[in-house]
């Protein structure tokens, strides 16, 4: 609000207050009134003037507020106009990220339902194909079977084909699963574990172990009867080989209170439980002692080779000996050859010029003697 209103505003408060004044005095004195009464017509004159100039100051002050706020509210329109349709580009592109991002949320549950689908089909498979695992090996024949053929791979990966043999058959008829040769000596393999003890005590718990204990005894009682034959060629010892490795880190664990541990009792009777990972390595020793005794073998034909080379030599020897004194002998006969030569060549040369050569002459003399 401008000065000249405020300084209006002030007068007209002065002259309400004059008017009250003369109010007040004509209600105390009775005489004058005349004067008064001209006094307040006089004053009521003066303020009617200066209300109609305030009220034009007033106008004028409004309407200046008024076109200053019509001004300002524009530009405040303006603005938030401007303020809305960045706004609005800016929601829009709010709502294109957030329906993108959306979208892409959308892409990824669906891609992770597919998986969570496809990893659920994967457990239905592995635990069908797990029933029909234990439902393949719950029979002997058929564990026999897959120990027969884990443990042929295993040969036919660390050995030569001569090195050992499958199926061998002894003299008293019983069938061993595989051999490995040593030179003149065979070691047994057997493959036939009683896995069927150790799944009951999986499933049983430690109140089966003396159970598992028992099987591994006796099955390592029949190897050591049925196959260490040493009239037959074998080493003392033959290898039982355990198809899984868990199984035979629980016979390594397992033991008896009288007959001790159960690793133990099969080595003092020549039997040696090997996991898969142990016949290799088995194996792998096996096949180096093979390649020893192959170089050994070798060196023995070596050695035979050369005695025969040797023999062969002292053979040359005499020969060429031989030859050297029948070469002496053709030089001293050459020599003796060609000294008569040429005395008989002197002597034809002495009979061309007329004279009879000496040894004629002196063979003639001795005749004539005669």
């Amino acid at each position: 609000m401008s000065q000249g209103l405020l300084i209006g505003l002030l007068l007209a408060l002065v002259i309400i207050l004059v008017v009250a004044v003369v109010a007040l005095v004509s209600r105390r004195r009775g005489p004058a009134e005349g004067e008064l009464s001209a006094l307040r017509q006089e004053m009521q004159a003066a303020l009617s003037a200066q209300a109609q100039s305030l009220g034009s100051q007033l106008n004028q002050a409004m309407s200046n507020v008024t076109q200053q706020v019509t001004q300002q509210l524009g530009q405040v329109s303006e603005s938030l106009q401007k303020g809305l349709a960045s706004s609005g580009m800016l929601a829009s592109q709010a709502q294109q990220a957030v329906a993108a991002e959306l979208k892409n949320s959308q892409e990824l549950l669906g891609s992770v339902g597919k998986q969570l689908g496809e990893i659920q089909q994967a457990g239905r498979d592995l635990n069908q194909a797990t029933q029909t695992l234990q439902t393949v090996l719950s029979g002997a024949k058929t564990r026999g079977t897959l120990g027969e053929v884990a443990l042929e791979s295993l040969l036919a990966d660390a050995l030569p084909r001569s090195a050992y043999e499958t199926q061998y058959r002894f003299s008293t008829g019983a069938v061993v699963d595989a051999i490995i040769r040593t030179g003149e000596k065979v070691i047994p393999i057997d493959s036939k574990f009683p896995l069927e003890s150790y799944r009951r005590m999986v499933e049983s718990g430690e109140d089966a172990r003396k159970e598992f204990f028992q099987a591994v005894r006796k099955h390592a009682e029949s190897i050591s009867e049925k196959y260490i034959l040493q009239d037959e060629g074998t080493l003392d010892v033959a290898l039982m080989f355990v198809p899984s490795e868990g199984v035979f880190y629980e016979l390594l664990m397992t033991s008896d209170a009288k007959l001790g541990r159960l690793d133990d009792y099969c080595r003092a009777r020549g039997i040696l439980p090997v996991s898969p990972n142990t016949l290799h390595a088995y194996l792998s020793a096996i096949l180096m002692g093979l390649k020893g005794m192959q170089v050994a073998e070798n060196a023995k034909h070596l050695l035979a080779s050369l005695a025969g080379l040797q023999s062969q030599l002292d053979s040359f020897a005499k020969v060429y000996d031989t030859l050297g004194s029948h070469l002496r002998h053709a030089q001293q006969s050459y020599d003796d050859a060609d000294r008569k030569l040429d005395r008989t060549r002197g002597s034809l040369e002495q009979m061309a010029q007329g004279a009879l050569p000496e040894a004629p002459a002196k063979a003639l003399e001795a005749t004539t003697h005669d």
